[in-house]
């Protein structure tokens, strides 16, 4: 194959990385401070949120320089903003086929085709389901992959839950929904737990959590929710019937790498094959990084460095074919970054008619019944990764309408009884209101121009 640029006069890019978790995001990182201008496809809906699995997780507390632990979705802001300060460009986008056959590569999204000479690949992995009979009936009415994103909803406070797994996800679910008064089953297939023994101990140790040991959950049982299940001891193959409220799936992921096969050397579990110890791939200028080429350890910052190995890796390999063009910085030192200001709770004191973005029940209840203007509610709870996601997106649809519609964040542990009246089961869910009528109801992550498209056709047509 041939290394060198096919002499385009469109312009074609350093290098892209896809994914935007620690991997992606750390790559981006090293690349920027290269003068390489990296850009990074963040994803959005394939494989999992942007930031990766670490948007789905509570309290970090192995990553180092966080002596006091760090939230998941905090720590990859933090990354991402590093990121963001030396130089790396973001699409928000999935990446939706890839051509590595000829060079340069030839990537494209839903808006762009981009062309690059190199290409790190940190897709990740993605949530196992179990697969069973009437899975899809109960997902979202009872059953989830992501405690932390939905324990906080009103339907699962103080009832009995179950979790499906024996490795750390699986213990720390647990754990975390004892926090809601919430009496946990732990279903485990095999004798022993998989987690670290600082973890298992948690979970041994709290009277809350019944663990069920050499348990496979064979059946659901409910009408519109979920009410049960059906178990089975893999030692006896005896079966009984279990009552619970909600269960959450914690049983392990698969890589994403979906948009490779046929075109990467792939094993045999589908995880990208690199050199050993390295993150070069089948094919000279595409590296691997992250959980996609990691079958074994997938913890955060093992991403992390296998992100810095595989930029590093890039820049080498661009230098040697001299194909990199640096990009001249107008300052040696960039800007230090801007936190985000929390948006506080709306009073009396601080509500106004004319902010496009406002939080809680007090500017909820006054635009609701005094405004004629669409009105947005993302009901979101604090350790929900996609909220963290889709809150910035919703601010930049109304952004564009230009004060046309407002926005209204509901915490859902701050205000149950809205969140409970409104019926939501999970976060974040977005309800779409017009003179105080239910329009349209979203959940989980969506593309920003779908709320665009269908606040635009209120305004157009009331409807």
């Amino acid at each position: 194959m041939n290394i060198n640029s096919t002499g385009s006069k469109e312009k074609t890019e350093n290098l892209v990385i896809i994914g935007s978790g620690p991997a992606g995001y750390t790559a981006a990182i090293y690349a920027a401070r290269a003068n390489l201008e990296p850009l990074l496809i963040t994803g959005f809906q394939k494989g999992g949120i942007p930031g990766g699995q670490l948007m789905t997780t509570t309290f970090v507390e192995n990553f180092p320089g966080f002596p006091n632990g760090v939230m998941g979705p905090e720590l990859m802001d933090l990354i991402k903003d590093q990121a963001l300060r030396w130089g790396t460009r973001l699409i928000e986008e999935d990446a939706n086929s890839i051509e590595l056959a000829d060079r340069p590569f030839l990537i494209k999204t839903d808006s762009s085709s981009i062309k690059s000479h190199a290409l790190i690949i940190a897709t990740g992995a993605r949530a196992n389901r179990l697969n069973l009979p009437e899975e899809e009936k109960f997902w979202g009415h009872g059953i989830s992959a992501c405690a932390i994103c939905d324990g906080a909803t009103p339907q699962f406070r103080d009832e009995t839950l179950g979790v499906v797994g024996g490795g750390d996800s699986a213990c720390e679910e647990a754990v975390f929904l004892t926090k809601y008064g919430s009496h946990v089953n732990l279903f485990i297939r095999s004798e022993s737990l998989k987690a670290s023994a600082a973890m298992a101990d948690r979970v041994k140790g709290n009277p809350q959590i019944n663990l069920h040991w050499n348990t496979e959950v064979i059946g659901l049982k409910g009408d519109n929710w979920l009410t049960g299940l059906q178990v089975k001891c893999r030692k006896t193959d005896q079966e009984k019937s279990i009552s619970l409220k909600g269960l959450f799936y914690a049983i392990g992921h698969t890589p994403n790498t979906d948009l490779f096969k046929g075109q990467l050397a792939l094993n045999q579990n589908g995880y990208l094959i690199t050199e050993p110890g390295r993150p070069e791939t089948s094919i000279e200028g595409v590296y691997g990084a992250g959980d996609v080429a990691d079958p074994e350890w997938r913890q955060g910052v093992t991403a992390a460095g296998s992100g810095c190995k595989a930029a590093l890796a890039a820049e080498r390999w661009l230098s040697k074919n001299n194909l990199s063009k640096l990009h001249i910085r107008s300052s040696k030192e960039p800007s230090p970054t801007q936190t985000t200001k929390k948006t506080e709770d709306s009073s009396e004191l601080n509500y106004s008619p004319e902010k496009f973005w406002q939080k809680g029940s007090y500017a909820l209840r006054k635009l609701y019944h005094e405004s004629k203007k669409p009105l947005l509610v993302v009901y979101t709870s604090p350790n929900c990764g996609p909220c963290y996601v889709l809150k910035p997106q919703l601010k930049r649809v109304l952004d564009e309408l230009e004060g046309k519609a407002y926005g209204i964040e509901i915490d859902i542990e701050n205000d149950q009884e809205i969140a409970k009246q409104a019926g939501i089961n999970g976060t974040p869910t977005i309800q779409l209101f017009a003179n105080k009528s239910l329009k349209k109801q979203w959940t989980g992550v969506k593309q920003r121009s779908e709320f665009l498209e269908a606040i635009k056709n209120l305004l157009e047509f009331g409807e």
